[in-house]
């Protein structure tokens, strides 16, 4: 009956010891569910759609909200610019100001002639 109670005691031990370093194993659950600190995902054509509006229509001022810019001039909102593939390519309004979808970094030319069309 001893022999069948240390068998015992030596599995369990086992068992403890395999979850034991599974546990030290495993990636740690604060960097797989940290959803406090996740950073939106940054829209590399909007940053260069906004560097060029800067450096080629400096009457123009640019202000990035989330998946979109907002361009004013003299602190009037001109237009609203959006780059998104899934939407069409095109120009529709939001209350008084206009809404212009791109679906990749829009030419000078592009901009130009949209920038001048909203006024």
């Amino acid at each position: 009956m001893i022999d069948g109670i240390w068998w015992l005691v030596i599995l369990i031990a086992f068992i403890i010891g395999l979850w034991l370093f599974a546990k030290t194993r495993a990636p740690k659950p604060t960097a797989l569910h940290d959803t406090k600190h996740k950073s939106k995902p940054m829209n590399d054509a909007l940053q260069k759609t906004a560097k060029m509006i800067k450096r080629y229509f400096p009457d123009y001022g640019v202000t990035r909200k989330g998946n979109h810019l907002l361009v004013s001039r003299q602190n009037i909102k001109v237009a609203m610019i959006t780059i998104d593939p899934k939407l069409a390519a095109s120009q529709r309004r939001l209350g008084d100001i206009p809404v212009i979808n791109y679906h990749r970094v829009p030419s000078r030319a592009q901009l130009d002639a949209n920038l001048h069309d909203t006024e």
